[in-house]
């Protein structure tokens, strides 16, 4: 881990088994990842057509994204 944890306990005093345990359930959590890069309109233009069927699908299939 690159980055450091900080915990401040604000009451009561937790036994060295309780910090090792909530260490190790926090430490197991995903990391953040950067948001994936926005699809560019030509890029999607590119892809088939998805299924729309609907009222006012006729109408949205020559609308713009």
């Amino acid at each position: 881990m690159s980055e450091q944890m900080v915990i401040r306990f604000e009451r009561g005093t937790p036994t060295a088994e309780e910090v090792a345990a909530l260490v190790a359930v926090l430490s197991t959590r995903p990391v953040a990842t950067a948001a994936p890069a926005p699809v560019s309109d030509w890029w999607r233009s590119g892809l088939p057509a998805a299924p729309g069927a609907g009222p006012g699908a006729w109408r949205a299939s020559g609308l713009p994204r």
